[in-house]
């Protein structure tokens, strides 16, 4: 394992539509989708310019535990040295299993719902430790948890995957507002974001990733013309400039131009 336990280490996208998903992300992103077969359920390896970069696969006519057909979304995975272990922690600390331990040839795998209810994976690294981080466009470069539960959810983390919450403030920062990053720093690869009182309430809790693009409202402009969809921004930050988008089948992700992030301040 080279990915201390908490890292965000893998993000798949399940679609409803994996064909439309296909060409959507190879014209915006120019990824590559390479169809492991049968025997993998033709989960899809996505790779951009050689580099590891996620996964995808088609959930079409597959249900949730209360019946209704699962949506397009984007998932993510965190690095745990002993998943048995880890998933018996994360059930004493107040989650629900809802994908058992798994074994896929390059790693052991489950799923949880935490205790402020956000769907998170657990990643065991066999021979995959996960996708390959470089900061480049079209690759993703944070993750993060809008939670409607803060305290518990930053406690859960904690206790369950390491983490070592260390807040992050900025001059644009309400001052209402929490948030934390995993571990400082460097180190630091997601946030844990307090959205109570900002999301409705019905919206829930859930984690998201932001993918490095080199101009944020060209990207935007990009995904419309592709069949995708506006949903926040784009906004100024010192973290780059962002925005929050849909591709065509409804999954949700944000963009980040980094070189495009203003200073504390303003502008210089």
């Amino acid at each position: 394992m080279t990915r201390s336990t908490g890292t965000t280490t893998w993000l798949d996208l399940g679609t409803t539509d994996l064909a439309a998903a296909k060409t959507f992300y190879e014209q915006l992103f120019g990824w590559d989708f390479e169809d492991t077969g049968e025997e993998m359920g033709h989960y899809h390896m996505v790779r951009k310019d050689g580099a590891l970069v996620a996964g995808a696969m088609s959930v079409a006519g597959m249900t949730c535990p209360e019946g209704d057909p699962l949506p397009s979304e984007w998932g993510v995975y965190l690095a745990v040295d002993d998943l048995d272990a880890r998933l018996a922690l994360a059930e004493k600390h107040g989650a629900t299993v809802v994908v058992p331990a798994g074994d896929v040839g390059a790693g052991r795998f489950g799923v949880v719902l935490d205790p402020s209810h956000a769907v998170i994976g657990l990643w065991q690294a066999g021979g995959l430790d996960g996708y390959d981080f470089s900061g480049d466009p079209g690759t993703p470069v944070w993750f993060e948890l809008m939670t409607q539960d803060f305290d518990k959810a930053v406690a859960f983390y904690t206790d369950v995957f390491d983490f070592r919450p260390t807040p992050l403030t900025t001059e644009m920062d309400d001052p209402q507002s929490r948030y934390v990053t995993d571990a400082p720093g460097q180190e630091a690869s997601s946030g844990i974001c307090d959205v109570a009182g900002f999301f409705p309430a019905d919206v829930g809790s859930f984690w998201r990733i932001y993918f490095c693009v080199e101009d944020c409202d060209a990207t935007v402009d990009r995904v419309k013309e592709l069949g995708g969809a506006l949903l926040d921004g784009p906004i100024d930050s010192p973290f780059g400039r962002i925005a929050t988008l849909a591709d065509p089948t409804g999954a949700s992700f944000q963009i980040s131009a980094v070189s495009q992030a203003v200073p504390e301040g303003g502008a210089s």
